[in-house]
């Protein structure tokens, strides 16, 4: 098949899985402050999508270089291989969305790109120092994600000791400017994974001769995560948002606050993280720094599993996929 069809085929499930990820990450800035009522659905939305779009534009490319550039050569694969990384991660992500897990975009994409340069070129082309520093940043954000939760509330309560209940007002106008901390924040991490898969593309075609991301690709990549955002994934804004435990505003806002500051420092350093497992762990470290036996610990294990299963999973689907679509695009 054409080359170029094959790129407008990548660069369409590429987009497709921008807004998948706003979508399914929807929950992520909106589902605690929707719980603690300090703002309406509606209107959480609205702000998420927002910062969401922005997100990108202000934080660098330091990811999508990670994603693009340091993982596998773009010399060393192929458009398809491409294609079928991508289709794999669509796949999940559509999957865990329909029963309302919140699993990890991230981890969708890094074990498609996984599968399919596995399945194309073997170990030779993958570069072990960008797979080591994927994987730690997946795997160890979650972490600090609930040690910080677990810090911030410690030190909240410390700090609002005495107050009377009415601090709650002051907590719920904080949210704001965390929720919308950690919306840029979203932004700024998740929407930058396609814009690695884009920018591989534009190498292979020959479109650029080395890897870097134009402002088209960036506003191209935005976009589609802040309507992801704005049409929300109600199903596990009810997951994350009441199935823990029952969320006040100094749990909303801590956990906003723990979300962010992990986040945006992995976004920094270019390590792509699920935000996804950042907030959940967040909000688990939260309610267990109040006090642990208030956390539904069982409603935990959905999250657990998805996190261990996504990236073996969307790995197969994609060494699956990758023969069958080099039938019809070519290699």
């Amino acid at each position: 098949m054409n080359p170029y069809i094959v790129f407008g085929i990548l660069f369409a499930l590429a987009l497709l899985y921008n807004f998948l990820n706003g979508f399914n990450d929807a929950a992520n800035v909106v589902a605690t402050i929707i719980a603690s009522r300090a703002m309406s659905a509606r209107a959480a939305l609205a702000l998420a999508a927002a910062a969401n779009f922005v997100g990108p534009l202000l934080f660098g490319v330091a990811v999508a270089t990670t994603i693009g550039k340091d993982f596998v050569d773009p010399d060393a694969i192929t458009l398809t291989a491409l294609v079928a990384a991508l289709a794999a991660a669509n796949l999940w992500n559509f999957t865990t969305w329909w029963f309302g897990i919140p699993s990890s975009s991230s981890h969708a994409l890094a074990g498609g790109l996984v599968g399919a340069a596995l399945i194309y070129g073997g170990l030779a082309i993958i570069n072990m120092n960008g797979l080591t520093k994927i994987v730690m940043a997946l795997f160890l954000a979650p972490v600090l994600g609930f040690v910080f939760g677990w810090i911030l509330l410690t030190l909240t309560y410390f700090l609002a000791a005495g107050a009377t209940p009415k601090i709650n007002r002051t907590f719920n106008k904080a949210q704001l400017v965390t929720a919308t901390m950690l919306a840029l924040s979203h932004g700024a991490n998740d929407a930058q994974k396609a814009m690695g898969i884009i920018v591989m593309g534009l190498v292979i075609l020959g479109f650029q001769d080395k890897f870097y991301v134009p402002t088209w690709v960036i506003i191209a990549s935005a976009v589609p995560i802040g309507l992801g955002t704005a049409s929300g994934g109600w199903r596990i804004i009810h997951t994350l948002g009441g199935k823990f435990y029952r969320i006040r505003p100094i749990h909303s806002f801590t956990s906003q606050l723990a979300s962010s500051i992990v986040i945006l420092g992995a976004s920094m350093l270019g390590g792509p993280v699920s935000t996804t497992h950042v907030v959940s762990s967040t909000i688990v470290g939260v309610g267990a720094a109040e006090r642990k036996n208030q956390v539904r610990w069982l409603n935990l294990t959905n999250i657990l599993v998805a996190w261990v299963i996504t990236v073996p999973i969307t790995a197969a689907l994609a060494a699956i996929l990758y023969p069958l679509l080099r039938i019809v695009l070519g290699p």
